[in-house]
């Protein structure tokens, strides 16, 4: 097994993708009247949500993850569910989401699906679940399975930052202190799993227990890096989402105070 691969099947679907966004955003948004003008800077934030898909899926680090390391994968894993989801969020208008997410059918359910306690309780659920041994081994050996596990991981992430990102006001984000608390709780599962993969004492992944070593790295030492990657960055990155909320507040305030004191009295 070659783990220096690259998967151009995947860098196609995805050049796909960004051809069809580009093809919305100008072209047939004026054709159509959806809207009167476009942010390019979303573009941008588009592409690179797809780019870190294509990290993700499309370079050696998928063959990397799917046959020889735990941490692999669980840099795959940050990549897709706290990277990528809030890059294509910001970068996704909302005329161009709407018709998508307000058909009379699908409203109910993306008005329950995004509310904050549940979007964070399926978010949690959706990776402790998908990282029990059982579960977990088998997406590894069945290659296809594999791929929906990860497609399952970016649609509850999708979920866990609607309420701090929402391009749309039928289905809004929180307050700016709810957005606070939701950061603040919403990692705490997380972090359990990450103490048990770091502490644990012994490897709980057969397929990495019987994986070729890499780089002088036992199945433990690269399950407590795994752990620790759980950790650290993804408690990196939930923090600072939680300092740019509290500066986008802060500045708001700000703005609103001197707003104030300059009206005439």
């Amino acid at each position: 097994m070659n783990w220096l691969s690259w998967h151009p099947e995947t860098w196609a679907f995805l050049v796909a993708v960004q051809g069809l966004y580009l093809l919305a955003v100008e072209p047939l948004r004026k054709e159509f009247s959806w809207a009167e003008r476009f942010d390019r800077h979303k573009a941008i934030l588009f592409t690179l949500g797809l780019l870190v898909i294509g990290m993700a899926e499309g370079t050696p680090l998928h063959d990397l993850s799917e046959h020889y390391l735990f941490s692999a994968h669980m840099t795959q894993h940050l990549l897709l569910m706290l990277i990528a989801p809030p890059l294509l969020l910001m970068g996704t208008p909302e005329w161009l989401v709407r018709p998508l997410t307000t058909q009379r059918w699908i409203q109910p359910v993306m008005r329950l699906l995004t509310k904050p306690l549940l979007a964070g309780v399926l978010f949690n659920v959706v990776i402790i679940v998908g990282h029990l041994p059982p579960l977990y081994d088998g997406a590894l050996r069945i290659h296809g399975l594999h791929y929906v596990q990860h497609m399952v991981f970016v649609i509850a992430s999708v979920l866990l930052w609607w309420p701090v990102l929402s391009p749309l006001p039928e289905y809004p984000r929180l307050s700016y202190a709810g957005q606070l608390l939701y950061l603040f709780v919403v990692a705490f599962p997380q972090k359990l799993l990450a103490a048990i993969l770091t502490f644990i004492g012994h490897p709980i992944y057969p397929t990495y227990v019987n994986a070729p070593r890499m780089w002088g790295m036992s199945a433990l030492m690269d399950q407590q890096v795994a752990g620790a990657i759980m950790w650290a960055p993804m408690a990196f990155i939930l923090f600072g989402a939680f300092a740019a909320v509290f500066f986008v507040w802060f500045s708001k305030a700000e703005r609103e105070e001197e707003a104030r004191r300059a009206q005439p009295r």
